[in-house]
C-alpha cells in the first residue's frame, strides 16, 4: 500500500495535538487535513487549501451514506430539541428521579438505556444523552462521566449485534477472507464464536455497573466527580459545551409538562423502528442501511410531532413554539454536521496519505503465531486512534489478519476479535472519532474534557484486554473472557487507589438534604 512515511502521521497528529491545546475541534480537523494536503501538494498553501474544500469537504458531504446520516442527524436534533425544550424531558427526569434514586442508578439506567438502543451509534448518544442528561445533572453526576457512559454503550453495543450494520459489514470482511482460504464456514458462525474475544467492547460494558456500584473514580474523571459532587456544577466553568439543550423557559401560570411527552413519542419511535423494519426480517435478517435510515428519520420525525400534539393538548406550549422547538433543535445540529464532515475529510486526507498503510508497515516482521492476536489489537488502536474511524480500520486489518493467523498457525477466532477490539479501542478514545464527539453533543459536555476523561478509562480496558490476548493466543479458549473481565476489575480498584478515591453512592434524599441545609431550592 503506498504512503507518503512519516508524512502520512501529521494530519491525524496535528489535529489532536491542536483539539487537545485549544480545545477547537473544527479548526484541529481542518488544520490536519489542510497539512495532508501539504505534503500532497508540495507544500503549496493556496493550492492545499483548494483541495481540501474541493475534493475532501465537498466530496464527504455528497457521499450519498455521509448525507444520509446529515440528514438523520436533523431530524434527531429536531426531536431532542421538541421532547427538551417543552420540558417533556425535564418532566420524566423529575418524575424518574423516585426509582432512579442514587447516583449508581442514574449511571446504570443510562447504561441500560444505551443497550437497549442498539440499533444505531449514531442515534443512541444524542438519544440517551437528552432523556439522562437532567437525571445525572440533578443525581451530581458529572457531564464527562455521562459522556462516558453515552460513549461506552454506543458502538461497544453495535459491535457485538449481528444483524444490523456493524455486524453486517464485519461479516463481509470475514465472509472475503473465510473464502480466499477455502474455509467453509459461514460468516455468520464466525461472527457469534469471536463475540467472546471482543474483550475491549465486553470489558468496557463491564466497567461500567462496575463503577457504578463500586463507586471508584480515577485521574481526571474523579476530578471531574468531586467537582459535580462538591459544587453541583456539571461541567469546568470554561468549558465549551457544543449542545446546550438545558435550559427550559418555563411559564409558572402555565399548565407543567409532564413525562407523557417524552414517554409517548419513545414509544412512536420505537413502533416506527420495529413496524417499518419487521417486514424486512428485522432483527434476524439484514436490513438494507437505507431502510433503516428512513426508519429512524420517520420515527423521529412522528415522535416529534407526537410531542408537539401532546403539548398542544396539555396547554404547555402553543403550536407554533413547537414549531420554534423543532426548528431550534434541528439548528443547534449545525455545529455537529460541520465537525461530522471535517472528521469525514481528515479521514478521507489519511487514506490518500496511507496513513494506515504506513502504521501496518512499521508492525511487519518475523512474529510467533501466538503473538498475532495481541500485535494486530496494538496495531488496530494505533490506526483507528489515527484516522477516527474503526470500520476503516477493519477494512484494513481483517484480510491481513485473517491470513497472518491462518498462516502463523494462530487462532482466527480470537485474531478477529482482536482486529475489532483494536479497531475499538482506538476509535473509542479518538478525538475526531464520529462516535465520541455525538457523546461529547449528546451529554452536553466538553469534548476535549469528554476525551480527557474517558482515556484513562478505557486505557484500563485495554491494558487487560492486551493482556488476555496474549493469554488468548496461546490458549484460545472462551474462558480468557473472564480473565479479561477480572482483570478490569482488578486494574480499576489499583487505579482507583493510586489515582483517585471511592465517591459515596449518594441518593436523591441526601442531595436535597443538603440543598436544605445551604439555603438551596431542590
Amino acid at each position: 500500500m503506498e504512503n507518503y512515511g512519516i508524512l502520512s502521521i501529521l494530519p491525524p497528529l496535528v489535529a489532536v495535538i491542536l483539539a487537545m491545546k485549544y480545545k477547537n475541534v473544527l479548526v484541529a480537523l481542518f488544520a490536519g487535513s489542510f497539512v495532508g494536503m501539504l505534503a500532497v501538494y508540495h507544500w503549496n498553501p493556496m493550492t492545499a487549501v483548494v483541495a481540501v474544500i474541493k475534493e475532501y469537504i465537498l466530496v464527504q458531504a455528497a457521499d450519498s451514506y455521509n448525507s444520509n446520516l446529515l440528514v438523520m442527524m436533523v431530524f434527531i436534533g429536531g426531536f431532542v430539541g421538541v421532547v427538551t425544550y417543552s420540558g417533556g424531558a425535564k418532566a420524566f427526569a423529575e418524575k424518574a428521579v423516585s426509582w432512579i434514586s442514587s447516583r449508581a442508578k442514574a449511571q446504570v439506567a443510562t447504561w441500560i438505556a444505551g443497550i437497549l438502543v442498539f440499533f444505531s451509534d449514531s442515534a443512541s448518544p444524542m438519544l440517551v444523552g437528552s432523556i439522562f442528561q437532567p437525571i445525572t445533572d440533578r443525581m451530581r453526576v458529572s457531564r464527562e462521566k455521562l459522556a462516558w457512559l453515552l460513549d461506552t454503550t454506543a458502538s461497544p453495543v453495535c459491535i457485538l449485534v449481528p444483524f444490523i450494520g456493524w455486524g453486517i459489514y464485519i461479516q463481509g470482511l470475514i465472509q472475503k477472507e473465510y473464502a480466499a482460504l477455502n474455509i467453509a464456514e459461514s460468516e455468520w458462525t464466525v461472527f457469534l464464536k469471536a463475540i467472546p474475544f471482543q474483550f475491549y467492547a465486553l470489558g468496557a460494558l463491564f466497567m461500567v455497573p462496575l463503577v457504578a456500584f463500586l463507586g471508584i473514580e480515577f485521574s481526571a474523571m474523579y476530578k471531574a466527580e468531586k467537582r459535580t459532587r462538591e459544587t453541583g456544577l456539571p461541567y469546568w466553568p470554561e468549558a465549551n459545551i457544543s449542545r446546550v439543550f438545558t435550559d427550559v423557559e418555563e411559564d409558572e401560570n402555565a399548565p407543567k409538562a409532564r413525562a407523557s411527552m417524552i414517554v409517548v413519542p419513545l414509544i412512536i419511535l420505537f413502533a416506527c423502528l420495529f413496524g417499518l423494519l419487521i417486514p424486512f426480517g428485522f432483527p434476524m435478517k439484514k436490513v438494507p442501511g437505507a431502510m433503516l435510515r428512513t426508519a429512524l428519520c420517520t420515527g423521529y420525525f412522528l415522535g416529534a410531532l407526537s410531542c408537539i400534539a401532546l403539548m398542544v393538548a396539555y396547554k404547555v406550549k402553543t403550536l407554533k413554539d413547537g414549531y420554534k422547538m423543532y426548528m431550534k433543535g434541528a439548528g443547534e445540529m449545525m455545529f455537529i454536521l460541520m465537525i461530522l464532515v471535517l472528521a469525514w475529510s481528515l479521514g478521507s486526507v489519511c487514506k490518500t496519505l496511507g496513513t494506515a498503510g504506513y502504521i501496518v508497515s512499521l508492525a511487519k516482521g518475523n512474529i510467533p503465531g501466538w503473538s498475532v492476536p495481541a500485535i494486530l489489537f496494538l496495531t488496530g488502536a494505533l490506526i483507528s486512534f489515527a484516522t477516527g474511524s474503526s470500520w476503516g480500520t477493519f477494512a484494513i486489518l481483517m484480510p491481513l489478519g485473517i491470513p497472518m493467523a491462518h498462516a502463523l498457525g494462530g487462532s482466527i477466532l480470537v485474531s478477529i476479535g482482536a482486529v475489532l477490539s483494536g479497531g475499538l479501542f482506538g476509535d473509542h478514545c479518538s478525538p475526531i472519532s464520529d462516535t465520541t464527539i455525538l457523546s461529547s453533543m449528546g451529554a452536553a459536555c466538553d469534548h476535549i474534557d469528554h476525551v480527557r476523561t474517558q482515556l484513562p478509562y478505557a486505557g484500563t480496558v485495554a491494558l487487560a484486554s492486551f493482556i488476555a490476548y496474549l493469554v488468548a493466543g496461546i490458549f484460545p479458549s472462551a474462558v480468557v473472557l473472564a480473565l479479561a473481565l477480572g482483570l478490569v476489575a482488578v486494574f480499576l480498584t489499583v487505579f482507583g487507589k493510586l489515582w483517585g478515591h471511592k465517591v459515596e453512592n449518594y441518593t436523591a434524599a441526601d442531595i436535597a438534604a443538603e440543598e436544605a441545609r445551604i439555603g438551596v431550592k431542590a
